[in-house]
């Protein structure tokens, strides 16, 4: 396995990069060269946005086996934090901060908001984890519906808008879909560091034999806090390009269904490999933003669960897991005819 360490450190040559990585990331750097605003923007950096959110569940539930439902609530905390200590067009709020200060804040908070959750839920297991978070995420959604004061209500907040740095409009397309490139890249990267650190192996241990940890001296309890709040990190972070993106933030933006859609996500793409939630959010963006004009726009939750039910019979690894059983057969057939045709070339020349 290619170990990115030896990648960012320097003692790595391209050659040893599979091929298909650098394509892949040829693919995304030119993207919007060849694509339309609407592409990139509303296809890629959402597609990005998403697939970062569903990344910090995938490290929970994963790495960790802590399937939490409340990553889109952290997000949303976020993205609330960002218009009410930063600026918004509603007149309710909006302190004035600095922009890298509010930044900054609205990205503690976020993962402040997933340790509590994870701290509520760590001595659960299994579905009790899940309607856990499930219940904090409704809870969520229904408080900032109905406060006013603070979080403005069911209208919520708009005029939310990221700083304009360099000279640069960061709300542009092509420049915001750069950000959430980078964003995304940096997270995958992180999250694929961490699997192999010393905290994320002894999270893979508590995940498989959590009696077997404690009785070896691991404080199970407090790693899987940690794990909750490195998630909340890349939650919250995401909240903030996820607002940006909108230019806006309500009760809708973290309603039950959203929530449920990370976990659709994560689960269609992988939630095994952290590269499977980037593939599962391009397909959920892909469709829903394009088989509404096949179907009616309440019939695209019916088709989101035909998915999401056929991944889970076929392929309960998700999409990434079906690529990785069928490509050693593919891989296996081609080196069958190339040996076969190797054979019978070495068979004519030497009766010839």
């Amino acid at each position: 396995m290619f170990d990115t360490r030896r990648l960012f450190s320097g003692n790595v040559s391209i050659s040893e990069i599979h091929p298909a990585k650098i394509i892949l990331g040829v693919f995304l750097i030119a993207y919007p060269s060849f694509t339309s605003d609407f592409f990139t923007f509303q296809i890629g950096a959402y597609s990005l946005i998403l697939g970062t959110i569903a990344l910090s569940l995938m490290m929970l539930a994963g790495y960790g086996g802590m399937v939490s439902l409340a990553q889109m609530s952290a997000a949303g905390f976020s993205g609330y934090i960002m218009a009410i200590f930063g600026e918004n067009s509603v007149a309710v709020m909006g302190f004035g901060w600095p922009w890298w200060l509010t930044i900054i804040t609205a990205i503690l908070c976020g993962a402040l908001f997933s340790t509590i959750v994870g701290a509520i839920s760590v001595r659960t297991e299994g579905i009790y984890t899940i309607m856990i978070t499930l219940a904090i995420a409704a809870a969520f959604f229904y408080f900032v519906r109905q406060n006013y004061h603070i979080f403005n209500g069911f209208t919520g907040f708009a005029g939310i808008e990221p700083p304009k740095l360099f000279g640069i409009n960061w709300r542009d397309p092509v420049p915001f879909y750069y950000l959430t490139l980078f964003m995304a890249a940096f997270f995958l990267w992180a999250v694929s560091h961490c699997s192999r650190s010393t905290f994320g192996l002894g999270l893979q241990a508590i995940r498989d034999n959590p009696r077997r940890m404690r009785a070896l001296g691991y404080h199970v309890g407090w790693h899987r806090i940690t794990a909750y709040f490195f998630s909340g990190l890349i939650a919250g972070t995401a909240g903030v390009l996820l607002v940006w993106f909108n230019g806006r933030i309500s009760p809708g933006s973290i309603g039950v269904e959203v929530v449920i859609d990370i976990l659709v996500i994560a689960v269609v793409g992988g939630i095994r490999s952290p590269t499977g939630p980037f593939l599962g959010a391009i397909v959920f963006v892909l469709l829903e933003n394009f088989a509404i004009d096949l179907i009616d726009r309440e019939r695209f939750n019916t088709v989101i669960g035909l998915v999401f039910l056929l991944v889970v019979l076929f392929s309960p690894d998700g999409l990434l897991g079906l690529w990785n059983r069928i490509y050693p057969k593919i891989r296996f057939r081609r080196s069958v005819r190339t040996n076969g045709g190797r054979t019978q070339w070495d068979d004519s020349v030497s009766s010839g």
